[in-house]
């Protein structure tokens, strides 16, 4: 289908409703719970924990995710906590590996005694554990994945944040039969949920005549230039290239693409898209196999002209109110990281999840238990401020989070920037969002409201 052709404007509204949190965030203004409701509760903490890569494939960008959350409940623990109680946040390096993970995550769970499982990253890391947790009852929160698989009734404690891979493939893919009808396509995915799921989503806006060429790749052996998959997709004559890839894996598509001449149109996924992170690894890629100073500077310029989805708003945008939060609490709570990365997508995505689950422990009350945390994201999270371009989506049956993104293309030109591909007003993400589902409805677009952050993580952040 042809996706809409139009933009609206969206008012810009402030914060949450008292009635939804204690205050404005609720952090430091309860005295200390009397006992501890719940494993990994006490009167004065509380303990989550996660698995990432620190280290392998998934690491380049990914590793900056938890730190940034960490600065969050820095930031909520230097002002007294939620509801008088400080995060405790113990996460573990799974390097992307599935066996690493269920080891860990059962460390985390029999030893370390958290209290529920917050931000751990990756759709075959997390697929590995989500019976075990669910079965322990222990919440699996904001999974960095958009799996189809954490809404699914048999995994009542799990939940998704990031929009579902087949939204986003979806929204793609109605802009390419849009904006490139009659080309050539080709796909590029992972080889497990992540890239099964996108192409879900790519298939029910693209004619199967479209697609000449389907290429995969194992990210568990993950080690060097995708040199069969690209030329594959050259001898195909794929003039549009559809990518569900984790960072490494765009720069090492990319590069061996260029040596031959191939330069499709990219459209990708924004799990392997960001700029900040994709771009060194291009040039450090090159840099390793000998490349010229020239040639370093033109790896770097092949995101140039890239079109992917953002569902908040980009850290190019400075002017941007979340931005500038974002900007401010990394440097006043995560210093040494931010002077690593400053704010790219990992870590603003990092900061916007963390800020998330702050609030879902707001909402969960001062007797804190699993299933009323569980119970409170399922009653209020459609309510909890985020940057996102559209609201969260939880309720009893949905445990997904955003379902909707906007369109937008890379500029690798000084300075790099991201922008939006339908109108522009004033400088702000007032343009085209694209809304959809896991289903077969149409991809339609967003006039609601989008949040603003709340006074109170302005002037105290």
């Amino acid at each position: 289908m042809k996706e809409k052709n139009q933009s609206s404007r969206r008012r810009w509204v402030a914060g949450i409703s008292a009635g939804t949190m204690v205050g404005t965030l609720g952090i430091g203004v309860m005295a200390p719970a009397a006992s501890a409701q719940a494993p990994g509760v006490t009167a004065t903490s509380i303990t989550i924990g996660a698995t990432v890569p620190l280290t392998g494939p998934a690491a380049p960008g990914y590793d900056e995710i938890a730190p940034a959350m960490d600065a969050v409940f820095n930031w909520v623990n230097d002002h007294g906590g939620v509801y008088g109680r400080k995060i405790k946040y113990i996460y573990l390096d799974d390097q992307y590996n599935p066996a690493e993970t269920a080891t860990l995550t059962r460390k985390l769970v029999l030893q370390d005694d958290i209290f529920a499982d917050v931000g751990s990253l990756g759709t075959p890391t997390q697929a590995a554990v989500q019976a075990f947790l669910n079965s322990e009852q222990v919440p699996q929160l904001f999974i960095e994945s958009g799996c189809n698989c954490w809404s699914n009734p048999k995994y009542p404690d799990s939940f998704g944040w990031q929009p579902p891979y087949t939204v986003e493939g979806k929204i793609l893919g109605a802009y390419i039969a849009s904006h490139f009808g009659g080309e050539k396509v080709g796909y590029l995915t992972q080889d497990d949920e992540f890239g099964q799921d996108f192409v879900k989503g790519l298939n029910m806006e693209l004619a199967k005549p479209t697609v000449v060429s389907q290429q995969t790749y194992d990210a568990a052996t993950l080690s060097g230039p995708l040199s069969n998959q690209v030329a594959a997709l050259k001898a195909a004559g794929a003039q549009v290239v559809a990518m569900a890839t984790i960072p490494a894996a765009t720069a090492l598509t990319m590069l061996p693409a260029a040596s031959i001449g191939y330069f499709p149109q990219y459209v990708i996924s924004n799990v392997g898209a960001d700029s900040p992170t994709v771009g060194p690894l291009l040039e450090a890629y090159t840099k390793a196999s000998h490349g010229t100073a020239t040639q370093v500077k033109a790896a770097a310029a092949l995101l140039n002209g890239v079109i992917t989805d953002a569902y908040e708003p980009p850290e190019s945008q400075v002017s941007n109110p979340w931005v500038k939060v974002e900007t401010k609490l990394l440097k006043d709570y995560a210093p040494a990281l931010y002077a690593k990365t400053g704010l790219d997508g990992n870590t603003e995505y990092g900061v916007a999840l963390a800020y998330t689950f702050v609030q879902a422990l707001q909402a969960a009350g001062k007797n804190l238990t699993r299933a009323g945390l569980i119970s409170a994201i399922e009653k209020s999270g459609k309510s909890f401020v985020t940057p996102g371009f559209v609201p969260l989506s939880y309720s009893s049956t949905v445990h997904y989070g955003f379902q909707g993104a906007e369109v937008v293309k890379l500029t690798t030109t000084a300075p790099p920037s991201v922008t939006p591909t339908g109108s522009w007003l004033g400088g702000v993400n007032l343009t085209r969002v694209e809304v959809t589902n896991v289903g077969s409805g149409p991809v339609t677009t967003y006039t609601g409201d989008i949040a603003l952050p709340p006074s109170s993580l302005v002037s105290t952040s």
